[in-house]
């Protein structure tokens, strides 16, 4: 057995761990060991799969400015150094620009890392890892692991003629291209956003150089956006379109500033919600809504595919007004993109996978879940409005909203609680799928947990019930068309849950 047991740092097809000690107890467990080990992981997947030996392949890796991102960094570098592969220093970039990496001519890598823990507190760092496919998948980074953790394996790579790593400046190359498709897709002139006033929260990630390289060049004032500065203590919010105070701080930062748009990113740049004209966030339902809208004309009936959370307003828009298609399928970016995918393959055609985190692929961008390309087709059609006296906010203006919604987390104390999740869903699959709760009936088809319709005469509403992705949490959503009606459905569900005795219910 390996002495070491690195899928504790596996978090579905990302690699994630504690990089800093001394906060709040947690040990360290992403160290320079692991980190080189995972790189030699990372080499032999990519000999494997490409057929090249190490000497001729081409890596690059890029972090986010997270503290602990340079010695992670230098760690892949030592440990790729001895087998003569090119390795490419990315420095500072988004997670989509290292997938570029593996495209555009200048690089061409046969992989790429990211160093980044997406939206998670300072001390924690991770790897996302592609090749010219694209991410790559859960059962990769199981393999990967398991080679990062075998001594004989890492053993079997071939030393060559030491190469050192080689900085780039990919980012704005990266920036570049983007400039390019909203030249081109505003076709205005040289500076298509003149007159526009665009602020823009990068959350001190990443995703500062899209006010500074793409907007400002093309004409667009910035001077109203925000905490652009790289800082891998994220001193003034937490880098996450999701969190509350994050799209309160940017929302207002429109309002006062009488902004035209704005735009907010996480850590990494792979995520981005919107801001209206009226300093009104455009998120959850609302980005998903926006996606659509801005293909909508160029792909009529097309599938979206969402994760399961949406709300029936959000389904009656994309249905009804824009005339597409809705699959509401599983939580997790890399469940919708592979759906997607899967539909595809199948002869359905499906331009668009999203989550309301706001992780958006689209198939014209090789369903690469791209906060700044969104950003981009976004700020294309707010250009384009704004020529015409409008603001952004008419995309969605009939998009409906439900009087009520909440989310709650319900830890599982037993042990094995994936399986103990297991049998409270199936458990009330047959209580409401037989009738015995009035007014109540399970949606079908769904891909998730169980969705349960609520229909009587003081709830309009839903529930989701479902397991966490990696933890012993299991989501609850409510939604209501009702005021009160979220209370109602919390009624009926207590008896259901307070029963199972290693399900805490207490915010139930």
């Amino acid at each position: 057995m390996s002495k070491y047991d690195y899928s504790r740092l596996q978090n579905g097809s990302d690699i994630r761990g504690v990089a800093i000690d001394g906060v709040a107890g947690e040990e360290v467990n992403l160290d320079a060991e692991a980190a080189e080990r995972i790189a030699k992981g990372f080499l032999y997947y990519l000999v494997i799969h490409t057929g090249k030996p190490a000497s001729e392949l081409t890596i690059s890796v890029g972090r986010d400015p997270r503290l602990s991102g340079p010695a992670l960094a230098e760690s892949f570098f030592r440990a790729l150094a001895p087998y003569g592969c090119r390795i490419l220093d990315a420095g500072l970039c988004s997670t989509p620009a290292m997938f570029m990496s593996t495209l555009f001519k200048e690089y061409r890598c046969d992989g790429a890392v990211m160093i980044t823990a997406s939206h998670l507190p300072f001390n924690r760092n991770g790897f996302k890892f592609f090749d010219r496919a694209g991410g790559l998948n859960k059962g990769d980074i199981t393999d990967i692991l398991t080679f990062a953790e075998s001594d004989s394996i890492l053993n079997s790579l071939r030393p060559s003629a030491k190469k050192e790593p080689e900085a780039i400046s990919l980012l704005d190359t990266y920036a570049s291209y983007l400039r390019g498709l909203i030249t081109n897709g505003v076709d205005n002139g040289d500076n298509p956003l003149s007159g526009m006033k665009i602020t823009v929260d990068a959350g001190n990630g990443s995703g500062g150089f899209f006010a500074e390289k793409v907007l400002s060049p093309l004409g667009a004032d910035v001077s109203s956006s925000q905490f652009l500065d790289p800082d891998g203590r994220f001193p003034n919010h937490a880098p996450n379109p999701e969190d509350k105070s994050a799209m309160a701080s940017i929302c207002q930062r429109v309002k006062e500033s009488s902004s035209d748009l704005g735009l907010i990113f996480d850590t990494d740049v792979d995520r981005s919600s919107a801001v209206d004209e009226n300093g009104k966030e455009i998120s959850r339902n609302g980005i998903v809504a926006m996606a659509a809208a801005l293909i909508a004309d160029e792909y009529p009936k097309t599938t979206v595919v969402t994760d399961s959370i949406t709300s029936r307003q959000l389904t009656e828009f994309l249905e009804d007004d824009l005339h597409l298609s809705h699959l509401r399928f599983k939580r997790g970016y890399k469940n919708v993109i592979n759906k997607a995918k899967e539909l595809n393959d199948a002869g359905t055609d499906c331009q668009l996978a999203i989550e309301t985190s706001g992780h958006a692929a689209y198939k014209e961008n090789y369903f690469l879940d791209d906060g700044a390309y969104l950003a981009v087709k976004i700020v294309i059609r707010a250009a384009k409005l704004y020529r015409q006296g409008e603001g952004i906010s008419a995309l969605i203006r009939r998009l409906k909203t439900p009087a009520e919604s909440t989310e709650i987390r319900l830890p599982i104390r037993a042990e094995d609680f994936s399986d103990y999740g297991d049998r409270i869903i199936s458990q009330l699959k047959i209580l409401f799928g037989d009738g015995q709760v009035k007014g109540a009936s399970l949606e079908e088809p769904n891909y998730e947990g169980i969705r349960v319709n609520f229909r009587t005469p003081s709830v309009n509403g839903w529930m989701l019930l479902r397991k966490s992705l990696h933890d012993p949490i299991m989501p609850l959503n409510i939604e209501s068309d009702d005021e009160g009606g979220v209370e109602e459905i919390r009624k009926v569900l207590r008896p259901l849950l307070t029963c199972w005795e290693d399900l805490d219910t207490g915010k139930l």
